[in-house]
């Protein structure tokens, strides 16, 4: 939360950011866990144009990458449904997810995983 909290603020304040500045990127690598067959999937998901693994509907609203010179990292923001859910139960996740720390923000379903691996 802490972290969420932390990039939120450094989108919003891009002068705040300077050693620690975040480069917009177009696509998220995503890994995809079908639990139930032990299928794994590495998605390409387009910012801003939905994805589709098994009933899950992954939107990406944004994602970034740190610059080429500093550690390697990755944050996306994500908004995910399942088509199982109750009408007008809202998404199953909405929030960041960062690629060094997928504790930090997780996805919690019984069935899938998922989780970001990259930014380009």
């Amino acid at each position: 939360m802490i972290r969420a909290a932390l990039l939120a603020m450094l989108l919003a304040f891009p002068s705040l950011a300077s050693a620690q500045e975040w480069v917009p990127r177009r696509f998220a690598e995503i890994q995809a866990l079908d639990k139930v067959n032990a299928r794994v999937l590495t998605l390409r998901a387009t910012v801003g144009e939905p994805a589709r693994f098994g009933t899950l509907t992954i939107l990406v609203r944004a994602c970034h990458a740190r610059p080429a010179d500093e550690v390697p990292d990755a944050a996306a923001f994500m908004e995910i449904s399942d088509e199982r859910s109750a009408p007008g139960s809202g998404p199953a996740f909405r929030g960041w997810m960062f690629a060094d720390a997928p504790a930090v923000n997780m996805f919690e379903h019984p069935v899938y995983d998922l989780r970001i691996l990259a930014c380009r």
